[in-house]
């Protein structure tokens, strides 16, 4: 086949290298081997697992801004520890670390509704003394606790709530 040129080397009479960037380039690195490309990868594992696992549990009380992040919670979290609590309560500030303990180490969501901010909520879940925990599991309220309790106690309610 005299007369036809490889479409690789020649194309209408022009180098290809004309076409494309030819430079030779150094043995590249693998991009496990790449520091920054291993920084990114483990970044985004760690958002990844946040925003799966995150959403059902996070690891910290959720303190709630409004009656609509509060039903936003509800229907977020399949099972959601509610602590209603005042600042100028004592045993409140005893169950403060339980509660926190508790977010940590069960499969619920926790959240914190200051009774003073966010009085309707109180008034509509019938909260009458501080602190009152209240489980609400698939949307419903399934369970209530007046005064300060211990984490087993809690656990245990998460436990037969779920």
């Amino acid at each position: 086949m005299q007369g036809c040129a490889s479409p690789v080397v020649r194309a209408s009479g022009i180098a290809a290298s004309a076409f494309f960037n030819v430079t030779a380039y150094p043995a590249a690195m693998s991009d496990s081997e790449d520091p920054e490309i291993e920084k990114i990868r483990e970044q985004k594992r760690q958002e990844l697992q946040e925003t799966t696992a995150g959403a059902d549990a996070p690891d910290e009380p959720i303190h709630v801004e409004d009656a609509a992040h509060f039903q936003e919670l509800q229907a977020e979290h399949d099972l959601l520890l509610v602590d209603f609590h005042a600042d100028w309560c004592g045993p409140c500030e005893m169950l403060e670390p339980i509660v926190a303990e508790v977010a940590a180490e069960s499969d619920a969501a926790v959240a914190k509704v200051d009774i003073d901010q966010l009085q309707g909520i109180a008034r509509n879940f019938g909260v009458r003394s501080v602190p009152t925990l209240i489980v609400f599991a698939g949307g419903e309220q399934a369970e209530q606790l007046v005064g300060v309790q211990d984490k087993g106690t809690l656990l245990g309610v998460l436990d037969r709530a779920s």
